[in-house]
Order: structure tokens, then sequence, then C-alpha cells
């Protein structure tokens, strides 16, 4: 029987290996939304009449680095998983997140057309990678972690699975599952706040698919753990520990940029302490001890409809799903 790292293309989806990834890729088909359906009519109007120049550096640095970060999540699937997770049932599901973070690149471009109306700036926008210290931090810390395993043409070693494993941890606690929900939080809080409803229903569907992007990568790791458990060693420990405080001190400089303005309400402090609270939660995820031992600072997370960081996977999201036909046998052979 294939291991999931085991080099190659396994082909062979009857017996099915791994429904679990099938059923999330059927649990994602479901989740089908469009950007066009998304109304930011009164977000223009909130930029315009509402919204301090606090407020609007805040939106504006904050989709800077969405278009930018959903474009690295991108070219790692592509480069890196999918080339190496060797179940088809999985790579059915990769290329439906891709297909969602190309949606997500969307959904920021349309953000950016939108809210920053002069070209010039809206050209700095789209080239923060370059002109923005703390999204360039961040952008360097991706890459240095998902480039490790680019040049891998099979990871038929365990030093080699170690590196992919990393990458993977990388991916799901620290992109995905830190500087993503620590952007989230700006905008559940201008929501608490009564601003930008349209930003606000867009990104309660890109939380839902990022949530389960994550489900999925850390299905991948459980799977691997339990195939090849001597490669989640103390060094393994060690690294991943490493990785996510220097995450948290990546996304705690962005928001020292994004709060530079002083925004009425949201301070640093409890930004670092509201990354920390999510940094512990992903490192309970991967059975690791906590790190900080913070809390969650802010009630506005804990009120949201989409929100549960502790046991969020275990919800069955249904308000917005399209109905997929058809039954599959995961025992039936062809």
């Amino acid at each position: 029987m294939t291991r999931l790292l085991d080099p190659g293309f396994n082909l062979t989806l009857r017996p099915m290996q791994y429904p679990k990834f099938y059923e999330m890729y059927r649990a994602a088909i479901k989740n089908t939304w469009s950007v066009e359906e998304i109304d930011f009519q009164i977000d223009l109007s909130h930029i315009q009449r509402r919204m301090s120049p606090a407020d609007r550096h805040l939106i504006e640095r904050l989709v800077a680095f969405f278009a930018t970060g959903d474009s690295i999540v991108s070219n790692n699937l592509v480069l890196s998983l999918y080339k190496h997770i060797n179940s088809p049932e999985a790579r059915m599901y990769l290329s439906r997140q891709l297909y969602e973070e190309a949606l997500h690149v969307q959904f920021y471009l349309t953000l950016l057309d939108n809210y920053v109306p002069d070209q010039d700036a809206r050209a700095l926008a789209f080239a923060a990678i370059d002109n923005s210290p703390s999204i360039q931090r961040k952008a360097e810390f991706c890459r240095r972690w998902t480039d490790s395993v680019v040049d891998l043409r099979r990871i038929a070693t365990a030093d080699d699975r170690r590196r992919f494993l990393l990458n993977l941890t990388c991916f799901a606690s620290c992109i995905e599952g830190l500087f993503f929900f620590g952007a989230f939080a700006y905008v559940y809080f201008l929501r608490s706040r009564g601003l930008l409803p349209g930003l606000a229903a867009g990104t309660n569907w890109v939380f839902r698919d990022e949530s389960a992007h994550m489900s999925f990568a850390y299905e991948v790791l459980r799977t691997v753990r339990e195939e090849e458990p001597a490669l989640f060693d103390a060094r393994w420990a060690a690294q991943v520990l490493q990785m996510i405080e220097e995450a948290v001190e990546c996304e705690a400089a962005f928001a020292d940029d994004v709060l530079s303005g002083g925004v009425v309400g949201l301070t640093r402090r409890e930004m670092r302490e509201y990354l920390q609270y999510v940094a512990d939660q992903r490192l309970t995820m991967l059975g690791l001890p906590i790190r900080y031992g913070s809390r969650n600072p802010f009630s506005f997370m804990e009120l949201q409809d989409v929100q549960e960081l502790t046991n969020f996977f275990e919800r069955r999201v249904s308000s917005y799903q399209v109905a997929v036909q058809g039954e599959v046998a995961f025992d039936r052979a062809f």
C-alpha cells in the first residue's frame, strides 16, 4: 500500500486509500461562491464618509497583503504540495483549492480597484511586496520555508520528507493559520463598528475556504504522522516552534504598520496578544505544547458567526452551499 509521501503519482481512485480527502473535495465543491455576488456600494460610501485616514491606511495595507498572500499560497500549491502528496483524492482537493485561491485573488483585486481609486496609490498597493517593509518581511518569511522544497523532484529520503513537512506546517500554521487570521481580525473589527459590509461578507466566504484549507493540511500531517511517526521528533518540534515564533513577530510588525495611524478601538498590544493566542491554537493542533498562554482579547472575534478558533473545523457551514449530486462507494473496485 502506497504511503502518502511515497514518490510517484498513484492514480488508483478505487478502492480509495484516503477517502477523507475525497470528502473534503466534495465539501469544497458545495461551498461555491463568486465575487460578482458581493455589493461594494455601501463600502465605498463608508470609505469616503465614515472612515478616518488611519482607518483607510489600515484597509489599504490589509488588502495589499491579501492580494500578495494568496498568490504566494497558489505558487506553493502548484510547485510544492501537488507534486509530492501521493494521493489522487488529495490532488483532487488541491485542484479545487487552487481554484479557490484564484477566486480570493480576484476578490482582493476587486477590492483594490474599488477601494483605491487613485491609479498611483493602487499601483503601490499592488507592488506592496516591494515597497512595504512589513509585507516584504512576511513574504520573505514565506519564501524561505516554501522555497525550501521547490528544487526537490522527489522526496525519497527522510531529510526530504522533513523539509516537505516543514513547508506544509508553515503553509497551514503560519501563512493561512496566522497571517490570514490576523488579517481577518481587522476585517471583523471594522464590521463590529458597522463598517464595510461588502468586505465582511466576502471575508466570511474566504474565511470558510481558508479554514477548510487548513483542515486539509492538518489532515495530511496527521496521516503522515500515522504512517511515519519517526519524522515528528524533537527536532521537528523545535523547528516548528521557532517557525511559529518568527511568524508571530512578522505579523506583529505588520500590525505596527497597519495601526501606525492610531486606529481608535484597536491597539498593537491587543493585536499581539491575539496573534499569540492564535499561535497557541496552531501549536495545539500540531500536538505541541502552547508557547504563550495568551487569551483572546477580541470579543468581536468570539461573537462572529464564522469563528470558532479552538474547534472550528467540526462545524458544518451551511450558510452558502450548492448541491452536489452522486454518491461514491469508497471500497468499490473498478
